[in-house]
């Protein structure tokens, strides 16, 4: 079954994922600028026990995990305007029923339905490995 989203709604969805990808451009942009001012790099560079490297360990890991996020959530826009350009867009790409018109507004960059979307989260809950 394909989705029936207008020409309007489609171009109002592109133009909040484009913005949202400009956006995380920007946050990538500045938070690595930004990190090499910050003062676990000082720490890490006068390093004087376990702790200390511990710490900056953390501090680096902390913010690369925030950077990974912004990442990930640019590859979930990449897809979605690819399905956009393919006429996808809208429909769940487990069950192929169109995915409510409130969950791509408040997610514009959704894959799934909410239904398979929560089947996948409790499947997929540690990584993209099935658990048991």
């Amino acid at each position: 079954m394909t989705v029936q989203l207008t020409t309007h709604q489609i171009n109002e969805f592109k133009t909040k994922l484009n913005d949202r990808f400009m956006a995380l451009r920007r946050e990538i942009s500045t938070e690595l600028l930004r990190s090499d001012e910050e003062p676990y790099v000082d720490l890490a560079g006068r390093v004087r026990d376990s702790g200390d490297v511990a710490l900056a360990d953390l501090l680096v890991d902390i913010k690369l995990a925030s950077i990974d996020r912004h990442v990930q959530e640019i590859r979930d826009i990449d897809a979605a305007l690819m399905r956009i350009a393919t006429s996808s867009y809208g429909q769940c790409s487990d069950c192929q029923e169109p995915i409510a018109i409130e969950r791509l507004k408040a997610q514009p960059a959704a894959q799934r339905c909410i239904i398979c979307q929560e089947a996948h989260d409790r499947t997929y809950a540690h990584g993209n490995h099935p658990t048991l």
